[in-house]
């Protein structure tokens, strides 16, 4: 065998880039990852934003020192459009300070076509001109293509030059920090801390809309699948009504950031926060089903994305109705799908059992018009391992009972025949959250969400957290087809979202986000995770009640076995 020649020497001027097709990029050593891939930036289907260096996220600024595997981070991926997003907020932010020195901007909540709902605090709304003339400004701003400077500065600093600014929900989050360190990012001669990281410059931001809307306004940008154009604005008063109710309910618990309810835990709170949290949600499910009693619904139809806890409120709907004189009786929407060789094919060629086709519409129909009629029905029973319909129950309903109906298609106007559906109340759930880091670092729907289901899929099914991440992208492919376009077509919303839940979950979702090996790209995701659980305090979860959604993921429902006698 020939021995292989081993030697000393210098380092080179030049380092190469190693891209996920086998292309290599050469360049000075200590160049950017930005830098190298303006070579290639025109190969991808949409802007570059950041980059996977030897499968650690970096922003485009990252040097590179040696040898390494880069993988382009685009808008059309999750992390992509988090970091083109987070960067459009710093510079409304800027530019909002530019011209309104005595207001105060708070990022308020999402909106489905793409866009956050802003309001505006310390002065009155902004007029129609005054959201035209901050357009303009942000406009001069990425025209002149301001670079974004990042800098990291002790914990003790940061809270002075925020103290300074008056920003009050800052100087409480900072309180709970355990890094002697803040990293902070700069435009021209302001900075903010911004939880995430940021594009190079001004210049990226190119792609947004602000538009006038109630007592606020909505910035409005692009959404993954068209990361380079804007989706029509659409009406959500629903949605925009939970977000104020949810409002309301912090404003009750005097707690309206992460800063505040960390305050509250550490001030001996915890027991409160719990009890007021869930008075006002069984509040809430009583209302529903009064509503449902006083209009005299035959059937109720419960929709929401994975993680929202629709089971558990099926289930204290379930006892709430009967306290009204109602019986409910569930009904599967699961044993109506049709013979497994039948459904239909998605884009990708294999059977996708989330369309609506996968269902039997016409018997499902069928079956409701003679149970709501009193007639006897024989249900079916969908057996998964042979894919096939077998004969199931034999039902009748009784005076005084109800249908409720569970799953993904509920607010789908194509579900059932006109007639039926105008028999039908429609609940949309969903964790709405709304509380903030502070009132420029909104907290994400869908983290709440993926942590849910990430504690409750590892007690359950023994999924490692990075199963449950490698599988979220498909998930969330299915709700933005097949539930979210139809949200607005509820009844009412109910929002899910607990104010301490978070804190609740942060114990157990932490140990399994550590155990995400290094190296796959589900690390990356953990990562981000954990550093966003950092600054949550958590609390005993023995103080929370057998019946409390957060159970339904954490374990100990008293309604996991719930189920109302069919007479």
């Amino acid at each position: 065998m020939t021995k292989k020649q081993i030697y000393i020497t210098s380092s080179s001027p030049t380092v190469q880039l190693h891209l996920p097709d086998g292309r290599v990029l050469a360049g000075p050593r200590g160049a950017s990852v930005g830098e190298f891939l303006e070579a290639v930036k025109n190969d991808f289907g949409a802007p570059i934003v950041a980059a996977a260096v030897n499968n650690e996220l970096h922003e485009l600024t990252y040097p590179i020192a040696i040898e390494s595997r880069v993988q382009p981070i685009t808008m059309d991926t999750a992390d992509g459009a988090r970091i083109y997003r987070r960067s459009l907020v710093f510079l409304l932010e800027m530019a909002f300070a530019d011209l309104f020195p005595k207001g105060k901007l708070t990022i308020d909540h999402s909106i489905s076509s793409g866009g956050y709902f802003c309001q505006v605090s310390g002065r009155g709304p902004l007029s129609q001109s005054e959201v035209d003339a901050l357009g303009v400004h942000m406009r001069e701003l990425i025209k002149a293509d301001h670079p974004f400077e990042r800098r990291e500065i002790p914990i003790g600093e940061a809270v002075r030059y925020f103290k300074k600014l008056k920003f009050d929900d800052k100087v409480r989050l900072l309180a709970h920090r355990q890094k002697p360190y803040l990293t902070l990012y700069s435009l021209l001669d302001r900075m903010d801390y911004l939880h995430g990281y940021m594009v190079p410059s001004t210049g990226y931001l190119k792609w947004f809309e602000l538009s006038l809307i109630d007592d606020g306004f909505t910035l409005h940008f692009p959404r993954r699948h068209a990361p380079t154009s804007l989706e029509p604005m659409g009406d959500y008063p629903k949605l925009l009504a939970a977000f104020r109710q949810y409002g309301d309910w912090l404003t009750r618990l005097g707690i309206d950031s992460v800063g505040a309810l960390d305050d509250a835990i550490g001030g001996g709170r915890a027991e409160e926060i719990v009890l007021v949290s869930e008075a006002l949600h069984e509040g809430l499910v009583s209302q529903i089903a009064r509503q449902i009693a006083e209009r005299g619904a035959e059937i109720v139809l419960i929709a929401g994305p994975t993680s929202s806890g629709k089971t558990t409120f099926s289930r204290r709907l379930s006892v709430q109705l009967l306290a009204h004189g109602l019986s409910p009786y569930p009904l599967e929407l699961d044993n109506y799908f049709i013979p497994r060789e039948k459904t239909p094919l998605g884009k990708d060629g294999q059977p996708d059992y989330e369309a609506l086709e996968a269902l039997d519409l016409p018997l499902l129909a069928d079956h409701l018009e003679k149970l709501v009629g009193g007639k006897k029905v024989q249900l079916p029973r969908y057996n998964f391992k042979s894919g096939l319909s077998e004969a199931g129950d034999v039902a009748k309903l009784h005076k005084g009972q109800i249908l409720i109906l569970e799953g993904i298609h509920g607010l789908n106007p194509r579900l059932l025949p006109g007639p039926l559906a105008g028999r039908a109340f429609k609940v949309y759930v969903s964790a709405l959250t709304q509380i903030n880091l502070d009132r420029h670092n909104r907290v994400s729907t869908t983290d709440t969400r993926l942590i849910r289901r990430i504690v409750r899929d590892a007690r359950e099914r023994g999924y490692s957290a990075a199963q449950t991440i490698s599988r979220w992208e498909s998930v969330r492919r299915g709700e933005k087809r097949y539930i979210f376009p139809y949200q607005e077509n509820c009844d009412v919303m109910f929002n899910s979202a607990l104010v301490y839940e978070l804190s609740a979950l942060k114990p157990l979702a932490e140990p399994l986000l550590r155990q995400v090996p290094h190296g796959t790209p589900e690390f990356i995701e953990a990562k981000r995770l954990l550093a966003f659980l950092e600054w949550f305090l958590p609390i005993d979860a023995s103080l929370i009640p057998a019946n409390s959604i957060v159970r339904e993921f954490l374990g100990g429902s008293s309604l996991k076995e719930f189920k109302v006698w069919k007479r």
